[in-house]
């Protein structure tokens, strides 16, 4: 299946368990991840169980992981090929490279409607972060991201781990941010194209992501 849900028909194609995910997605994106009821999600799904999702996932919890899970396998392709292609050319060190990693491969991941409804899903996601542990989001260790992950920490090592770990939430929501902002507008938007507000946005991530920590007198 390909990463990008372009149309109607192809989520109708799809597994009952697989549209429950798409339908919270969206319907989490749009009114936040407790702003959605689990019945209201079944329907959207065309599940006429309106206990489908407590079936197949078990809570609200359960569901915001398999969504977490679901997207993050899709962009697993993509991170091999951005770490391959980094390690042919000697840039596994590199911020900007590492960062795009990560980053990156989400610009593909659209729902049947071409919203980046995963990206404001996400967004409410970090807001409620609390784990101290760098890289910590829902437990799901995907190979390639977990390997760009520890390349990043591995360039930001001089950073106390809490440190990292917030600068990593706050440079996502920079992105995301881009994402949602400029999603549906054709050519530029306030004087800039789409290309050139993610542009200044990655340099800005790179600078937010590695520059070194002042901390003031207590």
């Amino acid at each position: 299946m390909d990463n990008q849900l372009e149309d109607g028909a192809a989520t109708e194609s799809l597994d009952g368990k697989t549209r429950l995910i798409l339908a919270g997605e969206r319907l989490f994106a749009k009114g936040g991840i407790h702003g959605a009821s689990m019945r209201e999600i079944a329907a959207q799904a065309g599940q006429g169980n309106h206990a489908a999702v407590q079936y197949h996932f078990g809570s609200r919890e359960g569901l915001v992981r398999a969504i977490f899970d679901f997207r993050m396998d899709q962009m697993e392709d993509a991170r091999g090929t951005l770490l391959r292609r980094a390690e042919a050319g000697g840039r596994l060190k590199d911020a900007r490279t590492i960062l795009e990693i990560i980053l990156l491969p989400q610009l593909d991941l659209q729902d049947a409607d071409g919203n980046h409804s995963y990206a404001s899903f996400l967004s409410q996601y970090l807001l409620q972060s609390r784990s101290p542990e760098f890289g910590d989001f829902s437990g799901s260790e995907p190979p390639h991201l977990t390997r760009a992950l520890h390349l990043l920490r591995d360039r930001v090592d001089y950073l106390p781990p809490h440190v990292a770990q917030r600068r990593l939430i706050s440079i996502s929501l920079m992105f995301l941010n881009i994402l949602v902002r400029h999603h549906g507008t054709d050519g530029e938007m306030f004087g800039e194209t789409f290309e050139e507000a993610l542009e200044d946005t990655m340099e800005q991530i790179v600078a937010v992501m590695c520059m070194p920590l002042r901390l003031g007198p207590a």
